[in-house]
């Protein structure tokens, strides 16, 4: 079993913010067929609390944790650009640090999306987060995400 779960705030006023990346990832690979045995879920929980969610839904299927991927926003990364790797992850990301917390693990795949906008200048990271995209951000995530969503599935088909 894989799952996938992408990480974000729950309701209407965070649908188009920065934190909400993962959300938008899982959201596309929804409307995809996906191999056998891949369950996508999208938390249910504020971003901050994350952790409780991806634990209950580990435990529910029964998951090896070497086949969880977490899907989230990241600062440390440029708008438009991606990482997906293993047990590493931002420096700070209130989220990512629920879901070690609560695994007791930092050994998972995170799929890492930049959400840094680097022409707004040194603001904070919690404002930049919950900023919404602008229209010609959207378009820069929306090219990110189908290459996310074509290293993904190749790498849960491995």
């Amino acid at each position: 079993m894989k799952l996938i779960i992408g990480l974000g705030n729950p309701g209407e006023r965070y649908k188009n913010t920065r934190h909400n990346a993962g959300f938008l990832v899982a959201d596309e690979l929804k409307k995809i067929k996906l191999p056998e045995g891949v369950v996508v879920k999208k938390s249910d929980m504020f971003m901050n609390e994350s952790g409780s969610f991806v634990k209950k839904i580990v435990d529910k299927y029964k998951s090896d944790l070497s086949n969880l991927y977490i899907i989230h926003d990241d600062l440390d990364i440029p708008l438009g650009s991606y990482k997906i790797q293993f047990g590493v992850g931002p420096k700070v990301h209130n989220g990512v640090n629920s879901v070690e917390e609560e695994l007791g693990t930092k050994d998972f795949w995170r799929v890492r999306i930049g959400v840094d906008p680097t022409s707004r200048g040194a603001s904070r990271g919690e404002v930049i987060v919950l900023e919404d995209f602008t229209d010609e951000e959207r378009k820069m995530l929306d090219l990110t995400i189908k290459k996310v969503l074509i290293d993904l599935i190749a790498k849960i088909r491995k």
